[in-house]
């Protein structure tokens, strides 16, 4: 028997996004509990947690939502879950339970019984670091500001134009990198993964060296993901470049 599905929302090797709504759906028809882990897809791509209906999911926030290493992490639990039939069937519901937990209106009344909030704050354990929330809340703001879906909507762009340049810089050098993140928009973030024939690590190397971000998963796969908030076409244009330097540097 199946009880739980929890799967990545982006696949953080190949950049392939899930489909999470009919994942959960098809899920949760046969009676599965299911959460998501969305570290690679907050910030990434647009996510209707609420109305797909999974039980919960987690993330990160140093990634796409540009708080840093160490910074707050995030969790989403359905509505469902703080519906219970009760006061009681609340409190006995299975789980970590800590203090910020409370419901904030006894919080400090110090009752013996724990009081959940009703809501995903039932689960918190602590209150949240301080000055570890302010970068995440100004990247925030910095969402909110720009919207979900037009951030959406450059991404796209701009990971087909990189995907466009990277195809080509792998003909130029001769067919000795490919793209393994399906070429579908709609099954992938920003981020495209290069499988390299040969010395990847090399390749890694002069891409560093020539100024460029990326990031490597051995054996063989340099990872680069343009992101829309700060990513232009001129980088994806350089990108290319490097890549047809770096492989005809490592072929030597």
């Amino acid at each position: 028997r199946l009880a739980l599905v929890l799967l990545a929302g982006v696949n953080y090797a190949t950049g392939q996004f899930m489909d999470i709504e009919r994942i959960t759906s098809a899920a949760r028809s046969r009676g599965c509990a299911v959460g998501w882990d969305l570290a690679h897809a907050a910030g990434n791509v647009p996510l209707s947690l609420h109305d797909w209906g999974p039980d919960f999911a987690v993330w990160c926030s140093y990634k796409y939502l540009n708080s840093g290493p160490g910074a707050v992490a995030g969790c989403f639990v359905h509505e469902r879950h703080t519906r219970l039939a009760g006061a009681e069937s609340r409190r006995m519901m299975p789980r970590f339970e800590g203090w910020w937990g409370n419901d904030p209106t006894a919080r400090f009344a110090m009752s013996p019984e724990f009081e959940p909030v009703a809501s995903a704050d039932a689960w918190q354990l602590s209150n949240p670091p301080i000055f570890a929330l302010l970068p995440m809340r100004v990247s925030l703001q910095l969402f909110d500001e720009v919207g979900m879906d037009a951030l959406r909507q450059k991404s796209l762009r701009l990971t087909a134009f990189l995907e466009r340049i990277i195809l080509e810089a792998s003909e130029a050098s001769g067919g000795r990198f490919r793209v393994i993140t399906p070429s579908e928009p709609d099954r992938r973030g920003c981020q495209l993964s290069i499988e390299v024939a040969g010395d990847a690590e090399g390749m890694l190397r002069a891409l560093h060296a020539g100024g460029a971000v990326c990031d490597f998963r051995r054996p063989n796969v340099i990872r680069v993901a343009p992101t829309p908030m700060y990513n232009s076409f001129r980088d994806c244009w350089a990108l290319g470049r490097l890549l047809t330097t770096a492989a005809q540097s490592c072929a030597r």
